[in-house]
This record gives structure tokens, C-alpha cells and sequence, in this order.
């Protein structure tokens, strides 16, 4: 069978199965758990009005229970834990965590998810801040939202063969492929430059790659969230002799001040998890590690699954209370899209 013919199949299945479920599911509870007849009618009625949320929530509980809780309580017994010859686990206590807290390359890792959560999730609600402004003033506007939004639709991994192209490095007796070396070379430079292994520099050239795909998204969310301002705000606020600059800093940006909030959080629970883009590019090579990929590299390079395990706890515990706010802030707000008071 081909793969194509094999995800058709896959996708039927789903779907018929979905709706099996929910048709066998509503029958049984209306022919045979709580018929709607006989002297008790009125309060089965109501108890099957109570059931039946539960009924079509049940599939989603039972998939987040399988996929999602599962994993986080078996890699909270994996971390510990430890291995032993033949088979079998030890029970170590917080052993790995010690370990993993004694590597340097552990710190080095937690290092640049800092100096990223610094910068990225700062530039791209910047950038992506001041493109919804300005497309909104320019008659091509949709067409510049368009243009900026299309990294989103690309994979991380594609992106990063991208900028690995744009950062390529040949010869000096060779044409440069690499964009940034041919305009260092035109702009007076001597030799091409490796960008990617000048320490602490190349973690600023990971960064763009994730800088540019994100910029679409927060250009999209708040430039709704600008639509959204009130026009007599703005008008009030020309009739009394306000500048662009004032209108736009002192009108605009406090009446969508939530939404900003939303769209950093969101990229920074990105930035948290950013695995691809290092993996693809360097491999955490020439000090730029990521948790993530410190993770990958001691689970299926070292074969160690309880320091690998404890990694991914870190990695958990950092963004589960941002992950928190930000579904609070969107239940307050009611959109993301929507401005703050």
C-alpha cells in the first residue's frame, strides 16, 4: 500500500470512527441508559442533558490522557531513575538532576535559551508591531502582510536550509553563494566568514531564522488587535493636536497592551522548545546548545534516558507557568486578538 493510499485510508478511518462513536454513543444513552419515557422521563432527560457533554469530550480527554499526560508521568519516572545492564531501571532519586546540573554544556544550553528568550520573542513582537502599523497605512498593504506572513507556512527545518544557504561559506577563490559573504566581500571584507562558528555571534544568526517566521505571526494577531481600536480614540486624540508618534505609543499601544503581552508569551513558550532550527544548523556545535537539543543529543546519542528525561522536565517546568498565563490572559481578554481595556 502507498503512503498516500495509507493516509487516505488513515483519515476515512478517523472520521467514520468519530461518527460511529458519537451516533453509537448518543443511541445508547437515549435507547438504553436514560430513556426519555416511563413514569422517571423527566429526570432521565436531565441526566442525559448532563451526560452527553461528557460523551462528545470523552475522545479529546482520552487522547490528551494518552499523548499528553502519559509522556509527562513517564518521563518524570524516567529522570528518576537509571538504567542498569540486562534490563530494568534503578531507582537513582534526583542522581540525574545533579548530574545534569555538574555538565557544562547543560549550563551552556540554559545559557542561550536565556540570551534567545531575551531577544526573540523582543524582536520579532517589535518587528511584527511595527509592519501591522505600517501595512495598514500603505495602499499595498495586504500584499507586504502577505509576504511577511509566508515563513509561517514554512517548516523550521526548511527555514533553516534557507539561512544555511544565506550563511554559506566558500573558498575565497570561489563565488559566493552564501548572500551574507557576497555583500561582506563586495562591502570591503578580506576573507568569507563561517558565521556559524563565531562564538556568541552565532547564536544571534539562529535567532533571525526564528525572527523572521515569527514576525508573521505577530504581525497578523496584532494588527487585528489595531483594527479592533476605536476610531473616535484616534479622532479624539488629532483634534487635540497629537502627532503619529504620539497617537501611536500613547492611543494605540496601552488599548492593545494585552494582546502585545499574548503574542510575546506565545513566542517565548516557542523560543522554550526551539529544537529544529539549531539541530538543522550547527547541532549545538560552537557553543550553541539549546535545552532542547541538549535533551535529543543525551537521549538518542548518549543512550542516557535519565539525565535526557530530567532535561525534558526542565524544559517542562519553564514553560508550563508561561503556558498558564497565557491561557488565563486569553480567557480575560475573550480573543487574543482583542485589545486591553
Amino acid at each position: 500500500m502507498t503512503p498516500a493510499l495509507q493516509g487516505l485510508l488513515t483519515i476515512a478511518i478517523g472520521v467514520l470512527g468519530c461518527v460511529g462513536y458519537f451516533y453509537l454513543s448518543n443511541q445508547f444513552l437515549d435507547k438504553v441508559l436514560c430513556p426519555p419515557r416511563g413514569p422517571n422521563a423527566g429526570r432521565n432527560i436531565n441526566r442525559a442533558n448532563m451526560i452527553r457533554p461528557w460523551l462528545f469530550l470523552f475522545p479529546a480527554i482520552a487522547a490528551l490522557g494518552l499523548y499528553l499526560a502519559y509522556p509527562v508521568v513517564e518521563t518524570l519516572r524516567l529522570s528518576l531513575t537509571e538504567r542498569v545492564p540486562g534490563g530494568g531501571y534503578q531507582w537513582v532519586g534526583l542522581d540525574n538532576y545533579a548530574q545534569m546540573a555538574a555538565e557544562p554544556k547543560f549550563w551552556e544550553a540554559m545559557r542561550n535559551n536565556m540570551l534567545w528568550l531575551i531577544v526573540v520573542p523582543a524582536m520579532s513582537t517589535a518587528f511584527g508591531l511595527l509592519v501591522a502599523q505600517l501595512t495598514d497605512r500603505i495602499r499595498w498593504g495586504n500584499v507586504a502582510k502577505s509576504l511577511i506572513f509566508m515563513p509561517m507556512a514554512i517548516s523550521f527545518v526548511g527555514a533553516s536550509v534557507i539561512w544555511k544557504l544565506v550563511y554559506d561559506s566558500r573558498p575565497e577563490a570561489e563565488d559566493q553563494i552564501g548572500i551574507l559573504n557576497a555583500l561582506y566581500l563586495f562591502f570591503g571584507g578580506t576573507d568569507p566568514q563561517t558565521w556559524l562558528t563565531i562564538p556568541f555571534w552565532n547564536s544571534f544568526f539562529l535567532m533571525i531564522v526564528l525572527v523572521w517566521i515569527q514576525t508573521g505571526f505577530a504581525m497578523v494577531i496584532l494588527s487585528a488587535a489595531l483594527r479592533g481600536i476605536p476610531e473616535e480614540t484616534i479622532e479624539a486624540a488629532i483634534l487635540d493636536g497629537a502627532n503619529p508618534f504620539q497617537i501611536f505609543f500613547r492611543i494605540k499601544v496601552p488599548q492593545i497592551k494585552a494582546t502585545i503581552l499574548v503574542v510575546w508569551t506565545t513566542i517565548t513558550i516557542t523560543v522554550l522548545k526551539v529544537f529544529d532550527i539549531v539541530f538543522a544548523m550547527t547541532n549545538g556545535q560552537w557553543e550553541t546548545q539549546v535545552l532542547a537539543n541538549y535533551m535529543y543529543d543525551k537521549l538518542f546519542r548518549a543512550n542516557d534516558w535519565g539525565v535526557g528525561s530530567a532535561s525534558a522536565m526542565v524544559i517542562m517546568l519553564l514553560v508550563t507557568p508561561i503556558l498558564i498565563w497565557n491561557v488565563r490572559q486569553v480567557r480575560n481578554e475573550g480573543s487574543p486578538s482583542l485589545g486591553g481595556d
